[in-house]
């Protein structure tokens, strides 16, 4: 089946290279907005009996939505034989049940209106907390992939001496697969609570790590409070200054600038979200999971 990569607006850089990965036809479109607000869709290279291939990472979602279902939508009635959808970041993945009597499960309905446009759906490390897979709430074939090897292959090549840092014990699992990976050690912040508002934070052994760089990673970078914490408890036990290395540069508010302020060597990301911290590039796992699931969709 004949494939045809399309950026939707703020996504060219990553089709670029997705497209090469692939050696697909990078297609040309007109999207952009009316005055009024409203969405305008033309697709200008020919679709017809091609797999169409929608790479639109879901970071602020709302705005793009509309967009994204407008351009599959059109790409069906000129005769596309498929749409799949890569979104490198998935949004509504956190309101995952009613936390509160009155809230709506947004996961779940949003799941519902992807599933309802796009054939497929290609993503990387989405924030699977009380779910077990996409499949739970996504109805169409879907691939999930992940981040950790490449992320260890960037600290192997550009950090010398790292030791990996999780900031609790929730994060040990994802911090020990990349620090073995990337064959570092890694080690994860002790609390020691003394009472209701006394909490202790220790790195273990730490006089160990002295002479290594610590290396935090973590899968989303939002407010980065949870990191910025972390720099603190290092700092004052006398560590480097860390490297910090997230999947998806979220970063809401001043979160970007707050974090290099907090006294970090470097603040490093996957390109999933376009940001300046972008240096690990998943284009080309990306490329191979798409037509793996194109292979099998066929």
């Amino acid at each position: 089946m004949d494939m045809i990569v399309f950026a939707l607006p703020g996504n060219e850089s990553l089709t670029d290279k997705i497209a090469k990965n692939l050696k697909a036809e990078k297609g040309e479109a007109t999207i952009r907005k009316f005055p009024d607000g409203e969405s305008y869709i033309q697709i200008h290279s020919d679709v017809k009996d091609k797999c169409v291939v929608m790479v639109c990472t879901l970071y602020m979602p709302d705005a793009k939505l509309l967009s994204l279902y407008f351009f599959s939508k059109t790409a069906k009635e000129l005769g596309a034989s498929c749409t799949c959808l890569v979104a490198p970041y998935l949004a509504y993945m956190r309101q995952d049940k009613q936390f509160n009597p009155g809230e709506g499960v947004t996961s779940t309905y949003f799941a519902q209106l992807i599933s309802g446009f796009a054939d497929t759906l290609t993503t990387v490390d989405p924030h699977l907390h009380r779910r077990s897979a996409l499949s739970e709430i996504y109805s169409i074939p879907n691939k999930l992939i992940h981040a950790a090897s490449h992320i260890s292959k960037w600290i192997s090549s550009n950090i010398e001496n790292p030791v990996l840092i999780g900031p609790d014990s929730e994060s040990e699992q994802w911090v020990s697969q990349v620090a073995k990976e990337a064959d570092a050690p890694f080690t994860v912040l002790e609390k020691v609570r003394h009472g209701d508002r006394d909490v202790e934070v220790s790195v273990p052994d730490v006089t160990k790590y002295k002479d290594h760089t610590p290396v935090l990673v973590d899968d989303i970078i939002s407010t980065a409070r949870t990191m910025i914490e972390t720099v603190g408890h290092l700092k004052t036990a006398g560590m480097r200054p860390p490297v910090c290395v997230g999947v998806h540069a979220v970063f809401a508010g001043s979160a970007y600038v707050d974090l290099k302020n907090a006294g970090v060597r470097q603040v490093v990301t996957c390109n999933t979200i376009p940001h300046e911290s972008n240096q690990i590039d998943l284009s080309d796992i990306l490329a191979k999971n798409i037509h793996k699931l194109m292979k099998n969709h066929a």
